[in-house]
């Protein structure tokens, strides 16, 4: 029998997302084939210390997993001779836990951003999802559009401003109205599960928003409003990725920010209410747009489809989230790809970029 794989599962997190972390690394956890792979559990608490946590997994999702008796600390060590982590006992003495694979459940700041993805390259231990470039590629929505805009992939109109032209806000609000009219989408560069999103309908709304934008991050970027069905199509792969099949979202809310994503009923519908011409080519856009920002591992790109059938890519996702309702895990599943084989599958693929 060969020897199982011991792979470190990270959570938590110095993030606005630290709580959908902790479900979806509860989730990750649970469907983790055991007959391959023994887990350990690492989690990084909202202040940044990082602890090994040796306790059980339901206690992880409920936020409790940190004051367990047994946690310790633990970090990663970026020597390369030790390709693991080290745990800091008690008594000071340090035991070393060397690791076949890093899974970071991590999601938003500090964990999809290529932060935490070039200490795991120092490290030399393979992790599951995109390198450090394409991490922050797609985690910075104004990169991401930029790439999209030089690739000639269709997507909305937009702009960005950085934090220290506060002074001209009122310039740069008359300027986006004039590009972009209204309704105008408000966000935060880097921030994921819509967290700081604003839907601006006047001047007041649109300055309002771009203050709440600015708490999130030192880059905010306005995009027009595109009326469409919201759908998403996961990606999985390094040199020759593939597509699943996509999914539709139909939000609760007037949009899907956070409330509608993890709180309130919005419903997924897989698969999308589409054509399969326009199915075929969404995928073909989901590939392309993965190759031209780099990304190996995995990705959900996201779409707005017009009644048209036009097809507007709206941004990737390099860490999707991974809960018993997220729709990554869902659309593999309706590929034909059940949860734990994905799971073995990015393991698989960290390894072999690695």
């Amino acid at each position: 029998m060969s020897k199982k794989l011991r792979v470190a599962v990270v959570f938590g997190g110095v993030s606005s997302e630290y709580e959908v972390s902790l479900m979806s690394a509860t989730s990750v956890i649970q469907n983790i084939p055991q007959d391959r792979y023994e887990v350990v559990c690492i989690g990084i608490t909202k202040s940044g210390r990082w602890l090994f946590y040796p306790g059980p997994v339901e206690e992880i999702a409920t936020g409790k997993w940190k004051d367990h008796p047994d946690c310790c600390p633990a970090i990663i060590s970026p020597d390369r001779m030790h390709h693991g982590i080290i745990k800091i006992m008690q008594d000071g003495s340090t035991s070393l836990l060397k690791l076949d694979c890093v899974f970071p459940v991590l999601h938003g700041k500090n964990g999809e951003d290529g932060t935490i993805q070039g200490l795991f390259a120092l490290s030399g231990i393979p992790f599951v999802g995109c390198d450090t470039l394409s991490s922050a590629v797609c985690m910075d929505k104004a990169m991401t559009h930029t790439i999209m805009d030089n690739a000639g992939i269709k997507n909305a109109k937009w702009n960005y401003m950085l934090a220290f032209q506060l002074p001209q806000l009122d310039e740069f609000c008359t300027r986006v109205i004039d590009q972009l009219g209204f309704p105008i989408f408000v966000k935060p560069a880097n921030a994921g599960s819509s967290v700081g999103i604003t839907k601006a309908t006047d001047y007041q709304s649109l300055r309002d928003g771009i203050k709440l934008a600015f708490t999130h991050d030192k880059k905010i970027v306005v995009e027009e409003m595109i009326v469409g069905k919201e759908v998403e199509c996961a990606v999985l792969g390094n040199e020759t990725p593939q597509a699943s099949i996509p999914g539709e979202i139909i939000s609760c809310n007037d949009f899907y920010d956070y409330e509608a994503k993890y709180i309130a009923d919005s419903k997924l519908q897989i698969p999308a209410d589409l054509d399969e011409d326009t199915t075929n080519r969404l995928r073909e856009i989901a590939v392309k747009a993965y190759k031209a920002w780099g990304c190996s591992g995995m990705a959900r790109v996201d779409f707005f489809v017009t009644d048209q059938n036009e097809i507007y890519l709206n941004e990737p996702n390099t860490l999707p989230g991974f809960t018993s309702i997220s729709m990554y895990p869902k659309m593999w599943e309706a590929t034909g790809l059940p949860y734990g084989e994905l799971l073995s599958q990015l393991i698989e693929l960290a390894i072999e970029r690695a």
